[in-house]
């Protein structure tokens, strides 16, 4: 632990959940890379999250992690403090035809909830690798629904501690994108469903996970859809047309099998895998004046140089 950790433990406030320094992101990430958070932060509950956040020092930098699916962390780590939401946001249940989620639940889990219930409209959920706070924040979507066609409400703390209510027309969605400020934290949703028949429901989540193993290299070190598809345009046909597909920095490399996904071959660095995907802008720009959108959220600090003699 460095002094400047050393003072950053010593200057937060206290808390019921757990507080950890120095915590590596790579082991909780699905690319595999990255460096240290200075201190991750487990809240207990709601009201230890809300407390936390009103007595933190308001310059103080946090971020939310969920499962670190579609996300990369780069090599030098991420400063301040990093909350990861614990099993007691990961809490589910049906009232009627509607389900209630917090946001550190898998989407996958949520979707099976559902259908359990006898409950549909949630399938879509099991093809999404994340969390219900990932899928709020980015209007997540596949197999042709998304977020803003199901969700009644959603529950997000402020920086400064304040819990608010908000209606889907809060929030503000769009194609992959929600306008709530990057900073506040979803804890929970309700979601609007429908009555079905749990084994039809079953059945077309168990074509949707059919469909991902088939085209998708989900048993790779990879983060999920990489870019978002411009205004109609697929961005796998983008970077298929521009040679993309294959392609490698160092151990980074564009799927063969998809090439909207990027992969560590085993080595990688964040910095590798965040240099193959701007190539990858870089030549379809240059080639359909088209620039893609990261999907996958970029977060931290790159690596410090290494020092050496110089001349």
């Amino acid at each position: 632990m460095t002094p400047s950790q050393a003072n950053l433990m010593d200057s937060l406030p206290k808390v019921r959940g757990r507080l950890r320094e120095n915590v590596r992101l790579d082991k909780v990430t699905w690319f595999q890379v990255g460096g240290p958070a200075d201190v991750v932060f487990k809240p207990e509950d709601e009201e230890d999250l809300a407390s936390f956040l009103r007595e933190a020092d308001p310059d103080l930098p946090i971020v939310t992690l969920g499962v670190g699916s579609n996300l990369l962390v780069r090599d030098g780590g991420v400063r301040g403090v990093v909350i990861r939401l614990g099993r007691h946001f990961a809490k589910m249940s049906v009232e009627g035809d509607k389900l209630i989620v917090g946001a550190g639940a898998l989407d996958g889990n949520a979707a099976r909830f559902a259908a359990d219930a006898g409950l549909e409209g949630a399938e879509f959920l099991s093809g999404i690798p994340g969390s219900i706070g990932g899928a709020l924040r980015m209007n997540a979507g596949a197999y042709g629904a998304d977020m803003s066609e199901v969700l009644v409400s959603a529950v997000a703390y402020d920086r400064q501690g304040n819990r608010h209510e908000l209606s889907k027309d809060d929030m503000g969605f769009s194609y992959r994108h929600s306008d709530i400020p990057n900073d506040w934290i979803f804890t929970q949703a309700t979601l609007q469903l429908s009555v079905g028949d749990t084994t039809e429901i079953l059945g077309r989540m168990a074509d949707i996970s059919r469909n991902r193993e088939e085209s998708q290299p989900i048993r790779s070190r990879t983060g999920g859809s990489t870019f978002a598809n411009p205004p109609g345009k697929k961005a796998w046909e983008l970077i298929d047309s521009v040679g993309g597909r294959g392609l490698t920095i160092g151990e980074a490399m564009v799927s063969d099998k998809h090439c909207n996904f990027l992969i560590n071959k085993g080595a990688a660095t964040a910095a590798d895998l965040e240099a193959i995907g701007e190539e990858v802008r870089r030549r379809v720009f240059e080639s359909h004046d088209t620039l893609l959108r990261w999907e996958i959220v970029r977060l931290g600090d790159p690596a410090s140089p290494k020092k050496g003699n110089t001349p």
